[in-house]
């Protein structure tokens, strides 16, 4: 499997990242809403970053299951999330693909009547945007390949890895 953002990149650009949104954010406290379950590792390790006070809520929503490399239907699962009106909300994914569930869930959280609401993603998949939304925050721009790694899986694989791979095949 090649490396395509290592272990090392990602850190320095999540703590990049956590000072922007400080900064953004001052004082204020925020609700980070993680996309289940790619999100996982980058929302683990960008809280502990932030200086300010967070909540956690989590919801799932998925296109590619089992050994899809291609996004299908969108599937949204129970929700674990806190009130969110009035609150200050960071949408937090693994990836921003074709766009379609990270705008459905822009959407649903509106709908929720929070005070403000943002949003991060770890990668952006250049070229395969088909819905026009664009990302508060974003770790890296990378090409349109399958990556794997530091949350993100190929049929319930790899999510372990320290860094960000192209996989093979």
């Amino acid at each position: 499997m090649k490396v395509l953002i290592s272990s090392e990149e990602i850190q320095q650009r999540v703590a990049e990242l956590a000072a922007r949104i400080v900064g953004d954010y001052a004082e204020e406290p925020i609700t980070i809403v993680g996309v289940l379950t790619g999100s996982l590792m980058f929302l683990a390790d960008l809280v502990r970053r932030l200086e300010s006070p967070v909540r956690i809520g989590l919801i799932q929503a998925s296109s590619y299951r089992g050994t899809a490399t291609e996004p299908g239907q969108l599937e949204i699962g129970p929700e674990l999330l806190p009130d969110l009106r009035g609150r200050h909300v960071l949408l937090l994914d693994d990836i921003l693909d074709t766009g379609q569930t990270l705008s459905y869930l822009v959407e649903h959280v509106k709908r929720l009547e929070p005070a403000s609401l943002k949003v991060a993603v770890l990668l952006r998949k250049m070229g395969r945007q088909i819905t026009p939304l664009q990302p508060d925050y974003c770790g890296f721009e990378i090409p349109d390949r399958f990556v794997v790694g530091y949350g993100l899986d190929f049929n319930d694989q790899y999510r372990n890895l320290p860094f960000v791979g192209v996989l093979d095949g």
